[in-house]
């Protein structure tokens, strides 16, 4: 698969650089209501392509989501906690800006925050511009005719830059308008980070070393059902834990009491029982107990259906004889690839199995392994870990990299490639 990128733009310098990102972050409010962003990798991630255009004296407009506005302003929900972050790590300072001032970061580069994503005000503003500056434009999600990918909205967007550049990977599963609309009017091409996504994905499908270990947590079946098919004839051992494991334990027959599972995909998971045979592998223990952590034990798992737990009492946690299994098969691997907690991460009592695997999994990335992580649970859990940085590759996007692991193609993806 091969995209085109900005190693194929001859000349950027004076030209208009529509790029949308994703700086869908985490945030929460302190004690006086103002936003505080959690985690900042995406928009550190991001700043490779942003620093690559400024370098090469392109204008640099940005455009992002942020939250679930549902097409109308939401005053918390727009970009400006982002664009003084963003200032922060280009320039070295904190700052408090003001829309549509320009304020200068560096001898180079002037940056600009808009309250608007079109209009007058934008317009001027980028017709201000001058080589190597940027501006970051509003919320794309305040707009309904953004979701709905309106052609006449779209072309009103498209018409402030030269150039189009998508490094927006974790929403390119989506067809909304400044991700595929815009494509029809514009030069596009992939940014750093984009590219880099596909890539290490891609590898995972194309060209997996062998042995080749999938990890998968989390909940419900249904989100993960098409990427464990297309898996299994790719993969040498796929490893369960979390919910999910809870409804394959409901489907061989045990009890269950009142773990989380998914109700609807008992079928789902005997299907797939059924497809994985040798390769598919469930926790031989378990950490059960109540929701909140105050009563916990271990409980092994017979190979004949028993009742795992009571009522008032659920499964929480992989055992310590599971994550000893699965360690050995992780240090086993030459690719790894985890998606899902465990376990109840949030709860102390039940975050070991995560933890301790995420930093198996990132200790063998680090050495012979090619490791993938993926899916804000699991990037949290690894977080957790200290070793983030030792993972090959841990992608921004957890819808985009599940329904790529499909074998899907990305509707953002596509008017990219060469």
């Amino acid at each position: 698969m091969q995209l085109k990128t900005l190693k194929d733009i001859k000349d950027l310098a004076g030209k208009r650089v529509l790029l949308r990102v994703d700086f869908n972050v985490p945030i929460k409010k302190d004690k006086k209501g103002k936003i505080i962003i959690i985690d900042m990798t995406k928009i550190r991630e991001a700043l490779g392509t942003v620093k690559i255009l400024v370098e090469n004296k392109a204008k640099v407009i940005i455009m992002s989501h942020f939250c679930r506005p549902d097409g109308k302003v939401v005053e918390d929900e727009r970009l400006l906690p982002i664009a003084e972050k963003i200032v922060e790590l280009l320039g070295g300072k904190k700052i408090s800006l003001k829309p549509y001032k320009a304020l200068k970061i560096n001898t180079h580069t002037k940056f600009t925050y808009a309250t608007d994503l079109i209009g007058k005000k934008v317009e001027t503003a980028i017709g201000k511009m001058v080589d190597g500056d940027i501006i970051l434009l509003e919320n794309t999600r305040f707009y309904p005719e953004e979701l709905a990918s309106d052609p006449a909205f779209v072309k009103k967007i498209a018409a402030l830059g030269d150039i189009y550049v998508n490094d927006a990977f974790a929403v390119s599963h989506r067809a909304e308008g400044t991700i595929v609309e815009i494509t029809k009017y514009l030069p596009s091409y992939a940014g750093i980070l984009l590219e880099k996504e596909m890539s290490a994905l891609s590898r995972l499908l194309e060209s997996p070393e062998k042995p080749y270990v999938a990890m998968i947590g989390g909940i419900k079946i249904k989100t993960k059902i098409a990427v464990i098919e297309n898996l299994l004839p790719k993969i040498d051992s796929l490893c369960l834990g979390g919910g999910i494991a809870n409804t394959f334990f409901r489907a061989m027959g045990y009890g269950v009491g009142d773990s989380i599972i998914d109700d609807n995909e008992i079928e789902l998971a005997k299907k797939i029982i059924q497809l994985g045979k040798n390769k598919l592998i469930l926790p031989i223990d378990v950490v059960v107990g109540d929701k909140e952590g105050k009563e916990v034990r271990v409980i092994d798992i017979e190979k004949e259906p028993i009742e795992i737990c009571g009522k008032n009492e659920g499964i929480y946690d992989i055992g310590p004889q599971t994550i000893g299994e699965y360690a050995l098969l992780i240090k086993k691997s030459k690719t790894v690839v985890w998606n899902g907690p465990f376990g109840l991460f949030e709860v102390e009592q039940y975050r070991h199995g995560s933890i301790s695997l995420g930093r198996v999994i990132a200790a063998h990335s680090r050495g012979p392994a090619f490791g993938v992580v993926g899916g804000g649970e699991t990037i949290a859990c690894l977080a957790a870990t200290g070793m983030s940085e030792y993972v090959d590759h841990v992608s921004t996007g957890g819808g985009a990299m599940l329904t790529f692991l499909e074998g899907k193609g990305l509707p953002g993806i596509k008017p990219l490639l060469k």
